[in-house]
């Protein structure tokens, strides 16, 4: 076998055609990837990743394969060598295993100068060094593999002709059938069955860096079938029975297989943040579904940026390996915007579903250009549809943050909408009325977007006077109680009732403001009002449970601006002012309320401390460090947006602004008098969980001409705060039994090229991986050929 594949190794970088080959492969890919325009150019393309190889590369391989393996019997026919090289003593098998690793090893030579893209793509990244070698270390096992079944057809084909391009068309021929043509007979018949018999289905998680046994196996099983097919092939016999017995035998063996590897497989995420492993909250949703859940994805189209193409990208495989769990989740990507006829149709029927495209100004390579995108998905499930959002949107966000965001966010997006289609409401909130809360016109919007997913009903503690124990017992039908600013103080009798909800194990989100002012109470004559401390008598019920609320106002240079009208009669005009007391809060926790979460706007906030106890405390947002506290009484003046804002005064840090409690709590009245009698009294609770946001406005939605607008949109700046996604966060995590809202938590990195550094340095990159390999395939030919003439001199 040694000698074998010695001899096909030397003969065929003995003839200038071998140098040929590998030097077309070499050049095709280093244009292609870092020279033509197009979907494969690296340097546009703009991440630091290798996709763009491994997705090329099976299109190249088919040809270079081939045009190695077409000699390897052909030859031997033609030179009536063969029939000499069976009388040896040496089985058919190692005969042809002599052959196939001759030539595996030719691939694999042919593929060595391609690590040099590996090397440009870790140089250029931004950070140098950001990629990820564990997924394309992955890929690279995926081509191997992928590359050992093309040379086994190739090694076959070669012995059907004597003519080396007859085998050469042959060989091209198989492995194109088998890369893609089954996937093409799929598309034709529906059938998914059909579609596993391809090598495209089996390469594109590998291709990616996942590699899975059962993946491995079918590329084995090409491999072995066809050299099974090669060793009968050699044999110079007439094609009999027991020919057809033993090719049969071998195909119903790998066949039962694949069949068992289907089953029983095990499956390795090679990338570093395991991007395409599905989490199990994800797994368990879709698994059991046993009807089609349809998904049309709209972001698809011509001429997309190259952060889109991305985002594309992820959301195809993401869905691919949904589909992978269960067959029932069907997906397809449209273009509502390729026929102009209906393109004005298509957008406004999108926009009545709520689906608003987006307007992309991107510069590529120092053009610009524009695209209209829609970054939605709809999926239906038995008659139901819901929308499911692509773009995560961030304040301040870059087009590469902007996409960042929206990868990690796509999972959690897709796996929110399933539950939605397949799960039923079960959960049930009540919304406190009776203290003064806001009322219903104020927080519309949020419970609009909360009612598609729980029951939601108002509650009043009016009737603990009467009926404390009845109070008790309907409010216990509740998992969750929502108290959204109230204004009038809380009774000991209804404190009572409330603290023994939690002690059953009841989850509670309180909005509290300890400050009474309002900013429509400063659009007056004298554009001024007086902050004064509000007493809802909870202090010492928060207190016991280890937080306290401060009667101050937390004021900071962060913060979202007010729109006034400056000037007067029809010269005014409106202006975005700066206004301290809106401080916009974020965290840099990763847990999974505040995760890769936008902005939230509060309006005159407090300041939270946290308190020793056994309670597990989780800040969940806190005011930018430039953040001073006021205290009260105090004049608010609209004024404040005329003067000069000192820095040195905002010198306090980052202000706890809202904070999760979770455990046993202590009752508030243990070892206490209590105001009313209960049939029975906790005085330790079952593990419960509980939000205190020191804010009431965080959930209000403006008003105009008496309809609710969407909660966290200001309409005089345009911009979105993330109101809305931090509350229902809230309550999913409060009340996520199945613990999907933790997905948020799932950290994607995307790794991004540094273009300052491409457009300074790109003729350098293109020559060193365009012209080096060949360089060094040159330098290689020419210390071979000149051992090879010294050995032979000698």
């Amino acid at each position: 076998m040694l000698a074998i594949l010695r001899k096909e190794i030397n003969s065929f970088f003995a003839s200038p055609i071998g140098y040929l080959v590998i030097a077309i492969f070499l050049l095709l890919n280093g244009l292609f990837l870092w020279l033509f325009k197009g979907e494969f150019n690296i340097l546009d393309y703009g991440f630091a990743d290798l996709s763009s190889f491994f997705l090329l590369a099976p299109w190249i391989l088919i040809f270079l394969i081939p045009a190695v393996t077409m000699r390897s019997f052909s030859d031997e026919k033609k030179q009536g060598t063969l029939e000499l090289l069976l009388t040896k003593p040496i089985s058919h098998l190692k005969i042809v295993l002599g052959k196939y690793f001759g030539a595996f090893i030719l691939i694999i030579i042919a593929l060595t100068p391609t690590l040099l893209y590996v090397y440009t793509v870790y140089q250029l990244g931004n950070p140098v060094g950001n990629l990820d070698v564990g997924s394309t270390l992955g890929s690279y096992f995926g081509l191997l593999f992928l590359a050992a079944a093309y040379t086994a057809i190739g090694v076959f084909s070669s012995t059907l002709s004597d003519n080396q391009i007859v085998a050469f068309i042959i060989a091209v021929f198989l492995c194109f059938l088998f890369y893609i043509g089954f996937e093409g007979i799929a598309d034709f018949t529906s059938s998914n069955f059909i579609e596993q018999l391809g090598m495209s289905y089996h390469f594109k998680s590998m291709g990616r860096g996942v590699l899975d046994t059962t993946n491995i196996i079918y590329f084995l099983s090409v491999t072995i079938f066809f050299i099974v097919l090669t060793v009968i092939a050699i044999k110079n016999e007439t094609f009999k029975k027991k020919h057809l017995s033993q090719i049969t035998t071998a195909f119903v063996v790998l066949i039962g297989l694949n069949i068992v590897s289907n089953s029983i497989h095990k499956r390795f995420d090679l990338t570093k943040d395991k991007r395409y492993t599905l989490s199990k909250s994800a797994i368990n949703i879709i698994k059991d579904i046993e009807s089609p859940i349809t998904i049309d994805v709209f972001l698809e189209g011509e001429d997309f940026p190259s952060e889109f193409r991305r985002l594309q990208a992820e959301t195809k495989q993401l869905l691919e390996e949904f589909s992978n769990v269960n067959d029932n989740i069907v997906f397809s990507f449209i273009n509502p915007l390729e026929d102009e006829a209906t393109k004005d149709r298509n957008i406004k029927q999108l926009n009545n579903r709520g689906l608003t495209p987006m307007q992309l100004s991107v510069t590529e390579s120092g053009k610009s250009s524009q695209a209209v995108i829609f970054p939605w998905a709809l999926a239906s499930f038995n008659e139901q549809t819901v929308a499911i959002p692509l773009i995560k949107n961030k304040i301040g966000a870059t087009q590469q943050e902007l996409v960042s965001n929206s990868v990690q966010h796509l999972e959690y997006a897709f796996a929110d909408g399933f539950s939605k289609l397949t799960k039923p409401k079960r959960r049930k909130i009540a919304v406190l009325k009776g203290n003064q809360q806001l009322d219903d016109i104020y927080i519309a919007d949020f419970l609009k977007k909360l009612g598609e997913y729980y029951f939601i009903a108002p509650f009043t503690l009016d009737s603990v006077s009467n009926n404390a124990q009845k109070t008790l017992e309907d409010l216990k039908d509740f998992d969750l109680i929502i108290s959204a600013k109230p204004t009038q103080p809380f009774t000991e009798e209804e404190k009572l009732v409330l603290d023994q909800f939690t002690m059953n194990g009841g989850k509670s989100l309180w909005l509290i403001d300890a400050v009474a002012i309002e900013k429509d109470s400063l659009y007056n004559e004298a554009g001024k009002n007086y902050a004064i401390s509000r007493d809802l008598n909870l202090t010492d019920f928060f207190f016991k449970y280890g937080v306290r609320i401060n009667p101050n106002i937390v004021s900071s240079l962060y913060s979202a601006p007010i729109t006034l009208a400056i000037g007067e009669g029809s010269n005014s005009q409106f202006q975005h002012l700066q206004w301290p007391y809106s401080p916009l809060a974020g965290s840099s926790s990763k847990h999974p309320i505040v995760n890769n979460l936008n902005l939230v706007k509060f309006d005159f906030a407090n300041q939270i401390d946290t308190l020793k106890n056994a309670l597990k405390k989780t800040i969940l947002l806190e005011s930018a460090p430039l953040t001073k506290l006021e205290g009260t009484p105090r004049e608010i003046s609209l004024d404040l947006v005329t003067k000069p804002q000192d820095p040195k005064l905002f010198n306090k840090g980052n202000q706890t602004l809202a904070v999760l409690l979770e455990g046993e709590f202590t009752s508030v009245y243990h070892n206490l008098i209590k105001p009313i009698k209960l049939s029975t009294i906790k005085d330790q609770s079952t593990p419960t969980k509980m939000i205190i946001i020191a804010d009431g406005d965080v959930i209000k939605n403006d008003v105009l001409k008496n309809k609710p607008q969407e909660l966290g949109f200001d309409r005089w700046t345009g911009q979105t705060y993330g109101n809305k996604e931090f509350l229902l966060n809230a309550v999913n995590y409060l009340l996520d039994d199945d613990g999907l809202i933790n997905i948020r938590s799932k950290e994607i990195a995307v790794a991004f090229l540094n273009q300052q550094k491409i457009a300074s340095e790109k003729t350098k990159w293109q020559l060193v991986n365009i012209l080096l390999p060949l360089v060094l395939l040159g330098i290689f030919g020419f210390i071979f050929n000149f051992i090879r003439k010294k050995k032979y001199a000698s």
